[in-house]
C-alpha cells in the first residue's frame, strides 16, 4: 500500500487549498479514504472521510461546510478540498486507508495504512 499526500502549503486565513492523495498497491475503488491531521502538541484527529464509491461521509464538526473529501476511482486519487481556512486548521495532514474498516456518516475509524503527510499552514 502506498499513499502520498500533497498540495499543502502556506495560505492566508479565508483561503483555499486542495490536498491530493495518490494511491497504489491496493484496490482503491473498494476502500474508503480518510483524512487526518495533527497539529503541534495535539493528538491526531480524523478530519474527513470518503466512501469507497466516492461519497463524502464523516466530516468532523470543526470542518463541516468548509472541507469536502472526495475520490476519483479512475485516477486512484483522493482529495480534500479545504475552503475558508482558519489558523486552527494548521497541521500536518495525512491520508489513510484500510482493507477491512470503512467510514460512515457519523464515525471515522483509525485506518491502518498511512502515507506521508503534507504541511498546511494558515497564517497572515
Amino acid at each position: 500500500v502506498q499513499l502520498q499526500a500533497s498540495g499543502g502549503g502556506l495560505v492566508q486565513p479565508g483561503g483555499s487549498l486542495r490536498l491530493s492523495c495518490a494511491a497504489s498497491g491496493f484496490p482503491f475503488r473498494s476502500q474508503s479514504i480518510g483524512w487526518y491531521r495533527q497539529a503541534p502538541g495535539k493528538e491526531r484527529e480524523g478530519v474527513a472521510c470518503v466512501s469507497a464509491g466516492g461519497t463524502p461521509m464523516y466530516h468532523t464538526e470543526a470542518v463541516k461546510g468548509r472541507f469536502t473529501a472526495s475520490k476519483d476511482n479512475v485516477k486512484n486519487t483522493a482529495y480534500l478540498q479545504m475552503d475558508s481556512l482558519k489558523p486552527e486548521d494548521t497541521a500536518v495532514y495525512y491520508c489513510a486507508t484500510d482493507p477491512v474498516l470503512w467510514c460512515g456518516n457519523t464515525y471515522m475509524p483509525n485506518f491502518g495504512s498511512w502515507g506521508q503527510g503534507t504541511q498546511v499552514t494558515v497564517s497572515s
